[in-house]
């Protein structure tokens, strides 16, 4: 948590920004997360005791984090998840599973043939989050004499209700 909050407070400031207290509380409540979270989840857990958020706080540090790179918004779920430190800024490609919820993100190696094509018509391409949907193994129906693959997965993932690193198979 303590790398990843200070990488984000690094590239805000190379930016010549600031990494506000609102915004710097919503990165640190999607690093907790270790799921995707929905903007009302956020405003809902804001505040340490029972007090709520107002909207417009969670959604301008939202809309900050992901504009410089530390987020990324799930479309299909209309969801956050907190980038990996490692790849600020990075195009994300993201795995998610129909199933059980499960969400991993695996390198993006094959963004640069996708920006080259955006330069070459004429765009310019402020971020890229690629979402994939499909079973994962452990939710994946077995096929007969194949045997059930729940090795542990490796690399930057978030699972329900495990860290962003989790690596213990789903039921």
């Amino acid at each position: 948590m303590e790398r990843a909050l200070d990488a984000a407070a690094a590239s805000v400031a190379a930016a010549g920004d600031r990494l506000t207290r609102p915004r710097l509380r919503v990165l640190e409540l999607l690093l907790l997360a270790g799921a995707p979270a929905k903007a009302y989840d956020l405003v809902a857990t804001y505040h340490q005791d029972a007090r709520v958020a107002k909207p417009a706080t969670v959604y301008r540090a939202l809309q900050f984090l992901e504009t410089h790179g530390l987020i990324h918004r799930l479309s299909s779920l209309k969801a956050y998840v907190a980038c990996d430190p490692e790849r600020l800024g990075s195009p994300a490609v993201f795995l998610l599973c129909d199933c059980c919820g499960f969400c991993r993100q695996i390198p993006s190696s094959g963004m640069a043939s996708l920006g080259a094509a955006a330069t070459a018509a004429g765009y310019e391409i402020e971020r890229i989050t690629l979402e994939g949907q499909g079973l994962c193994p452990a939710c994946r129906p077995q096929r007969p004499g194949a045997a059930r693959d729940l090795a542990p997965q490796t690399g930057p993932e978030v699972a329900a209700g495990s860290g962003p690193t989790s690596t213990e198979p789903r039921p």
